[in-house]
């Protein structure tokens, strides 16, 4: 019997897949817990509009992603850090402050974990820091570290 998977089954198939198993296997274990329904050609064809929908979306994100990359590229954000006596600082600057920055200053959420900082930043002066906005869209942002 042929089947469309709800969710992963382990050692079956993934998500919105269309698997063949024995007829006893998909009555008593997929269907009655809901974790598959029968590969009727309405249930067939509504997968079909699903991966389309889902293709859709993702293509919008990746354009989402590459504008938003674009328009980053252009701008600079301000951090302030102590700093004592010949420029060295207390302390470093880390993703946290750099995300509440760039939310304060160009009204923009980026998440504090899709910056990707090699180590941090112990010192006065201009940074780039790359930002995974997509799988496969990196943005570089233009961070001033200033006394303040």
């Amino acid at each position: 019997m042929k089947v469309i998977l709800l969710e992963d089954v382990k050692s079956v198939g993934k998500k919105d897949e269309v698997v063949e198993v024995s007829d006893s296997f998909a009555r008593n274990m997929l269907i009655k817990k809901k974790r598959g329904v029968e590969a009727t050609s309405q249930a067939l064809n509504d997968l079909k509009l699903r991966n389309k929908r889902a293709e859709k979306v993702a293509a919008e994100n990746l354009e989402a992603a590459k504008q938003l990359a674009e328009d980053l590229k252009e701008k600079k954000v301000e951090v302030k850090i102590k700093a004592g006596e010949g420029g060295r600082t207390f302390g470093s600057v880390s993703t946290k402050e750099i995300s509440e920055a760039v939310r304060q200053q160009l009204d923009l959420e980026l998440d504090k974990k899709k910056m990707q900082l090699t180590e941090p930043i112990k010192a006065l002066g201009f940074y780039e820091v790359p930002v995974k906005l997509h799988p496969q869209v990196t943005a570089t942002l233009n961070v001033h570290v200033i006394e303040g």
